[in-house]
């Protein structure tokens, strides 16, 4: 009976090793399970402040596009000097490579270039140095926007705006019509965020007719 009963007894300590080597391989896996959801977890909050972000910067520059349309509509809240040179038909202060400094009227004014390179390929439109080329949101209309931190863009939009020829359909191309083709730069609340977009505007001739 003895050496039956020694016998039994004999595989005990081979069965906790196993056992123990799987409790190990199962708390490896739980723990790579939770470390794996913990990092999508961070990749998700990290891709939605992208997101969020992006739209901030995005609501930015389409808010420089409306303060650029107020300009070349001829807002009444529209500096006067600045009014005069975005008057309908009036190709003054439209400057190649763009009007220069922040207490210059033909700020952001720029002549079409033809067939070289678009003026919004050339200038540095988030410049806000002293020879900045580009307008801020609300210089020549008074808008205010609010910036600083958390959802809101850490510094003010701003944009060009580029006086092209344009022939409507069926006239002689010799006929004298103009559009301005406004590009925007939005931020958004961390510096490494911007969008940019574009959008073409033409003024009502005198009769009326835009």
């Amino acid at each position: 009976m003895a050496i039956l009963r020694h016998m039994s007894g004999g595989g005990l300590p081979s069965e906790q090793g196993i056992a123990l080597l799987v409790t190990l391989l199962m708390l490896i896996a739980v723990l790579l399970l939770g470390a794996s959801a913990a990092r999508m977890a961070m990749l998700g909050e990290k891709a939605a402040r992208a997101e969020r972000d992006r739209y901030v910067a995005m609501q930015a520059a389409e808010d420089a596009l409306a303060d650029a349309e107020k300009e070349i509509n001829g807002s009444a809240a529209s500096a006067p000097a600045r009014a005069a040179l975005l008057a309908a038909g009036n190709g003054l202060g439209f400057l190649p490579g763009c009007g220069v400094g922040a207490d210059n009227p033909a700020l952001g004014l720029c002549a079409h270039a033809g067939g070289d390179a678009a003026a919004w390929e050339t200038v540095d439109i988030g410049d806000d140095g002293a020879a900045s080329r580009s307008v801020p949101f609300g210089r020549f209309t008074g808008a205010a926007m609010e910036t600083g931190q958390g959802f809101l863009p850490f510094r003010r939009p701003r944009y060009i705006i580029e006086r092209m020829p344009y022939h409507p359909p069926g006239e002689d191309a010799g006929g004298a019509h103009y559009l301005y083709r406004v590009t925007a730069i939005g931020f958004g609340a961390r510096e490494s965020t911007e969008v940019v977009l574009q959008a073409s505007f033409r003024q009502a001739d005198a009769g009326g007719t835009p």
